[in-house]
C-alpha cells in the first residue's frame, strides 16, 4: 500500500523521552485534560439538541406540528451544528498552524460559551413565532463554526505531545470525552424529566428544564477558556518547524491529495454510522412511540460501556493496527449494528428491545470514535496537521448531516421508522472501503 507525504520528524525519541525535563512532561499532562475536557464539553454541547431538547422540541416548533415535522426540527438543529464544524475547520485550522494551537483554542471557547449561553435565553414559538426555530438553528450553526475549531487546535496541540507508541491510547483518551458528554447528558436529561413535567409546548421541561443542561454548558465552557489561559502552553513541535503563510493551500497541494481522500472516505462512514445511530436515537424513538425513560437509558448504558472500552479499542488499535481495526469496525457496522438497530425498531414501542438492541447498535457505532484522532492526526506534517486534521475531522460531515432528509426520501421506498438502518449500514461500507485505501503510520513520528 502506498505511504503518504512523510510528516516532519521533529518528535523525540523513547530514549530521549526519558530524560525529558518534568516541564515538559507537565505540559503534557496538561494539554491532554485540557483536550480532554475539551472534546468533552464539545460533544456535550453537539447532543444537547438531540438528547435534552428533543423532548421540548414541540416549544420550538408549535402545537399543531406533526411527529415527522418535531423529528425533521430536531434533525435540522443537530445538522446545523454538523454544518458549522467544516467551516470552522477552515477558518480556524489556518489559525492553528500560523499563529498556535493554544492562542486558537481560547478564541473559539470564547465563542462556543457565547453561543450556548445565548441559546439557554430564548424564547419559544409562542412568543416570537416561527422566528424561535429560525434563530436556534443559526445560533447552532454558529455555534457549530467554533466548536469545529474547539477540537482542531486543541487535538493536535495534546498528540504532538504524545509519545509514539502511546498515540492511539492519546486519541482514544481524546474522544472519552464523547461517551463520557453522551452519559453526562443523558443523566441529567433523565433527572429533570424525572422531576419536571414534560407534557405539551407549555410543561415545564419544554418551557425552562431543556435550558438548565444548556446553562451547564455555558459554565463548562467557560471553564474551557479559564483553563487554557492559565494552565495550557503552546505545542513544542509547533513552536519548533517553520510557519507556513498559507496552510490550506499547501495541505490542497497534489503531496496530500491521497491522504485528504482517504481520510473523507473514512470520515464519511464515521459520521453516518454516528448519525443513524446517535443522531437520530432519541427524536425517531420517541416519533415510534417508544416512552423517553427506555430511549435515554439506552443511550445511557452505551455510553458508560463505552467509557472504559475506549482505551482498550485505542491500545489495540496501536497494536494491530489502525487501519485493520477500521476494517475490523467497518464490518461490524456493515453487518452487525444494522441488524440490531432493526431489531429495535421492529420491537417499538416496547422498552426492551430499545433497552437491548438499540444500547448494543449504539455501542458499535461508538466505537469508531476511539480510534480516528490518531488515525488522521499520522496522516499530516505538523505545519498543517491542525488544518488537515480539523478539515478531515469535519468536512466529511456535510453530506451526512442531511440525514433527516435521506430517511425522508429513503421512506418512499420502505417504511420510515427502518431507514436509519440503510444509512448506518452505508456508513459501515465506507469505513472499510477508506480503511483498505490506507496504510499502516502508527510507527511514524510525528
Amino acid at each position: 500500500m502506498a505511504e503518504h507525504a512523510a510528516p516532519s520528524t521533529v518528535q523525540t525519541s523513547p530514549a530521549a523521552a526519558q530524560r525529558e525535563p518534568a516541564g515538559t512532561r507537565r505540559a503534557r499532562r496538561h494539554a491532554l485534560r485540557a483536550a480532554m475536557f475539551g472534546f468533552f464539553v464539545d460533544m456535550y454541547d453537539v447532543y444537547l439538541p438531540v438528547i435534552a431538547l428533543a423532548p421540548a422540541i414541540a416549544y420550538f416548533s408549535g402545537t399543531g406540528s406533526s411527529t415527522v415535522q418535531n423529528a425533521t426540527l430536531t434533525g435540522a438543529i443537530f445538522a446545523a451544528s454538523l454544518l458549522g464544524r467544516p467551516l470552522g475547520s477552515f477558518i480556524f485550522g489556518s489559525m492553528g498552524d500560523r499563529l498556535g494551537r493554544r492562542r486558537t483554542t481560547i478564541v473559539v471557547a470564547i465563542g462556543f460559551t457565547i453561543c450556548t449561553g445565548l441559546i439557554a435565553l430564548l424564547p419559544g414559538y409562542a412568543t416570537i413565532g416561527v422566528a424561535a426555530p429560525i434563530v436556534l438553528v443559526l445560533l447552532r450553526l454558529l455555534d457549530g463554526v467554533f466548536l469545529g475549531g474547539e477540537y482542531t487546535a486543541a487535538n493536535p496541540l495534546a498528540m504532538e505531545y504524545a509519545p509514539r507508541e502511546k498515540r492511539g491510547l492519546y486519541g482514544s483518551l481524546l474522544n472519552v470525552g464523547y461517551p463520557g458528554a453522551l452519559a453526562f447528558i443523558t443523566v441529567l436529561t433523565i433527572a429533570l424529566l424525572a422531576v419536571l413535567p414534560s407534557d405539551g409546548p407549555e410543561s415545564a421541561y419544554a418551557v425552562w428544564g431543556w435550558r438548565i443542561p444548556f446553562a451547564i454548558g455555558f459554565v463548562l465552557s467557560a471553564l474551557i477558556v479559564v483553563y487554557y489561559v492559565r494552565s495550557v502552553p503552546e505545542s513544542e513541535l509547533w513552536s519548533k518547524v517553520a510557519k507556513q503563510d498559507r496552510p490550506l493551500r499547501t495541505l490542497f497541494s497534489r503531496a496530500h491529495a491521497r491522504s485528504l481522500t482517504i481520510a473523507f472516505v473514512v470520515g464519511t462512514g464515521a459520521w453516518l454510522t454516528l448519525d443513524a445511530t446517535i443522531g437520530v436515537f432519541a427524536g425517531h424513538f420517541k416519533g415510534l412511540g417508544v416512552p423517553s425513560a427506555p430511549v435515554n437509558i439506552a443511550i445511557l448504558i452505551a455510553a458508560l460501556v463505552a467509557l472504559p472500552l475506549f482505551p482498550l479499542i485505542g491500545a489495540w488499535g496501536q497494536r494491530i493496527g489502525r487501519r485493520e481495526l477500521f476494517m475490523v469496525l467497518g464490518a461490524v457496522n456493515l453487518v452487525v449494528s444494522p441488524v440490531l438497530l432493526a431489531l429495535a425498531v421492529s420491537g417499538a414501542p416496547a422498552a426492551a428491545p430499545v433497552l437491548v438492541y438499540g444500547a448494543l447498535a449504539l455501542l458499535l457505532s461508538l466505537t469508531v470514535w476511539a480510534v480516528i484522532s490518531a488515525f488522521l492526526m499520522e496522516m499530516f506534517p505538523v505545519e498543517v496537521r491542525s488544518s488537515g486534521y480539523g478539515i478531515c475531522y469535519s468536512l466529511p460531515s456535510v453530506i451526512p448531516a442531511f440525514y433527516p432528509y435521506f430517511m425522508v426520501g429513503l421512506s418512499g421506498l420502505m417504511p420510515y421508522g427502518y431507514t436509519p438502518v440503510v444509512l448506518l449500514a452505508l456508513g459501515g461500507l465506507f469505513l472499510i472501503g477508506g480503511a483498505w485505501m490506507s496504510a499502516d503510520l502508527r510507527h511514524r513520528e510525528m
